[in-house]
């Protein structure tokens, strides 16, 4: 996918929703151990790869979400993220959404240079139930950044967090079910009380994919298919889009991009039914849609 950039691979397991962690799971069916914590080799510098042409692989205003196989703030990566600070100075042109169980050591761990925080970082802490969204969004709140989220996946418990989102501070809730073996349900009602506290407060919530087990009316529904647990969020109708998000995005010599120059993203037919739209970078026009 060329919407993730995963500079390290590999993470220790610190909480409830870490439990049937879909980086283990994938990890094991390749007979390796995802508690194994390594920087990546040519992944590492993948935010400044470029084509032959001599142009960046990642365009202004595209989207990357860091580490999806790791946390950016694990401990044991310590050595390395200041590596990874400097490539996201480098490309100031570029939002980098960083997502993490571990708030609590985000403070120690950011660049000498962050003052109030960066443009082109949208931080946001995960929040699997109720105990966890009461531990990390009050840290979350008093970090210094500039764009603020919270990712509520893999969702296993019923959530409230409408006292958070009074002061604004919060632009974008994520939500999504668990997958992979030992899957728990996710609830249709859980969903909904999300979205309902978002459109209150006009802040968006984007309800990703359903997981493999769902529930609804009373009824679980076993949702076996990644894409069609992401067709079947979109039918819900959950989704809600507050206000826009400003990323003021500068090229490296500190001058704003106009939006015209800005990355327009393509979505194909089966994108126009997919909960991820939203959030995604679009479609690689790989052709396997059409096969």
């Amino acid at each position: 996918m060329h919407d993730i950039w995963n500079p390290w691979h590999g993470c220790k397991k610190c909480s409830e929703g870490c439990q049937n962690c879909y980086m283990y799971f994938l990890d094991e069916q390749r007979g390796k151990s995802g508690a194994d914590i390594y920087r990546t080799k040519s992944g590492f510098t993948y935010p400044l790869s470029k084509d032959r042409y001599g142009r960046y692989k990642i365009q202004s205003g595209e989207q990357l979400r860091v580490c999806m196989t790791s946390d950016f703030f694990l401990e044991e990566a310590d050595a390395w993220r200041d590596e990874a600070w400097s490539i996201i100075r480098q490309r100031p042109d570029v939002v980098f959404f960083l997502l993490t169980k571990r708030p609590e050591r985000v403070r120690s761990c950011l660049p000498y240079d962050w003052g109030d925080g960066w443009e082109n970082v949208f931080f946001n802490v995960s929040a699997e139930n109720q105990k966890r969204a009461d531990e990390r969004i009050p840290l979350l709140l008093d970090l210094p950044f500039k764009h603020k989220g919270v990712m509520c996946a893999p969702l296993i418990g019923e959530i409230g967090i409408e006292k958070y989102l009074s002061d604004g501070q919060i632009e974008q809730v994520l939500c999504d079910g668990e997958n992979y073996s030992g899957a728990r349900p996710c609830h249709y009602e859980w969903g909904k009380r999300l979205r309902d506290e978002c459109e209150r407060h006009v802040v968006t919530f984007v309800f990703c994919g359903t997981g493999r087990r769902f529930v609804k009316d009373g009824r679980m529904y076993a949702i076996e298919s990644s894409e069609l647990q992401s067709s079947q969020a979109y039918r819900s109708g959950l989704s809600y889009q507050g206000k826009p998000i400003n990323f003021k995005l500068k090229n490296l010599l500190g001058m704003p991009i106009p939006p015209e120059r800005l990355y327009e993203p393509y979505f194909g037919e089966k994108c126009q039914t997919c909960g991820m739209k939203p959030i995604c970078n679009g479609c690689t026009r790989c052709g396997k849609c059409e096969q």
